[in-house]
């Protein structure tokens, strides 16, 4: 009985394993370029899944010309998660340790992945660095493992997402065929879209062209990490933020959360996605979530969106965590300046 317990007991706060000044980062490292047929590595990181969502993902994954190996315990739940926190970092260093594998995919976001950040063996990652996608909670670990490695992972889709020409497209160019310059203009759909939902409309709040390193990720986490060693570091980058389900009264909290720890006049740009359901319930007293939203953006001096093609939603560009790229309002562009993989 103790013994279950200790296993299902959360992990205790703790420092990394690789001590670091809270505003250095470690030099850039690119995973190699995805090749068809390479061997990529399943995994649930943070939030459960079943048999039904684990095939689907399976599915995806074969039907764009790679194989797959399951995590060991992609299928245990406790709680709301995949597993005690022991078991998901066993998957998750497994497929970084595993030499067949050539990338790591998480099948879902969910909650739970921070708790994994103190007990991430950084010293391995480091010497086996592979493409790791993700997005929504898999935040945690992008930006745990930027801050104390300088790997370059990847926000994009998760495997059991269903797939889009747009998507794919894009996440194909990023992880197999990486060019210099290489322009991803938003998704034509999305901009449909926004005549029903207006969250997927397209605003330019401050006009501008600013370039700098991607950094970012869904808003929960990003502001949840704030202060801590795991923290992201968006000074002179341009900090891309999406998010899904949140209130806009909760919306405006966590960006008064990261604005007070790091002002957004620090970052050269700030870039929100498409922040779907985050409006007000019908007959709620409260802002619209283009008018929270604003509350922060407009006084910047630096350039400012919202609506852009990446959150949680089908038809969503891939973005390299750390690479050096250009938000072009006026062309409503974002352009990788330097390939994402060696």
């Amino acid at each position: 009985m103790a013994a279950s317990l200790a296993a299902a007991a959360l992990p205790a706060a703790a420092a990394p394993r690789r001590k670091k000044s809270m505003h250095s980062s470690p030099a850039l490292i690119k995973p190699p370029r995805l090749q068809a047929g390479d061997t990529v590595g399943l995994i649930a990181p943070a939030g459960h899944t079943d048999a039904p969502s684990i095939e689907k993902a399976v599915r995806n994954i074969e039907a764009l010309g790679f194989k797959v190996k399951l995590g060991r315990n992609l299928e245990a739940v406790f709680g709301n998660y995949a597993g005690v926190w022991q078991q998901r970092l066993d998957d998750f260093h497994g497929m970084f340790a595993d030499p067949e594998v050539k990338a790591i995919w998480a099948i879902r976001g969910g909650s739970g992945a921070m708790q994994l950040l103190p007990h991430l063996d950084y010293g391995l990652i480091r010497k086996n660095p592979k493409i790791l996608v993700g997005y929504s909670d898999i935040t945690a670990l992008h930006l745990a493992i930027h801050r104390h490695v300088g790997l370059v992972t990847f926000h994009g889709p998760v495997a059991v997402s269903t797939p889009s020409d747009y998507s794919m497209t894009h996440l194909f160019n990023v992880l197999m065929r990486p060019e210099e310059g290489y322009v991803i203009p938003m998704a034509l759909e999305n901009s449909r879209k926004a005549e029903e939902s207006p969250e997927y409309a397209m605003r330019t709040v401050v006009p501008g062209v600013a370039t700098g390193r991607l950094m970012g990720g869904n808003l929960c986490l990003v502001s949840a990490l704030a202060g801590t060693p795991y923290a992201a570091d968006y000074r002179d980058c341009i900090l891309f933020l999406e998010e899904v389900n949140e209130a806009p009264y909760r919306v405006d909290r966590m960006m008064m959360q990261l604005d007070m720890n790091r002002p957004f006049s620090q970052a050269a740009a700030v870039m929100l996605g498409i922040f779907e359901k985050c409006g007000p319930a019908e007959g709620d007293i409260s802002l619209t979530l283009d008018e929270t939203t604003d509350q922060h953006l407009r006084p910047l001096a630096i350039p400012a969106v919202t609506g852009y093609s990446f959150g949680h939603i089908r038809n969503q560009f891939t973005l390299p965590m750390g690479i050096r790229a250009t938000l072009d309002t006026e062309r409503q562009t974002l352009t990788l300046l330097e390939t994402a993989v060696s």
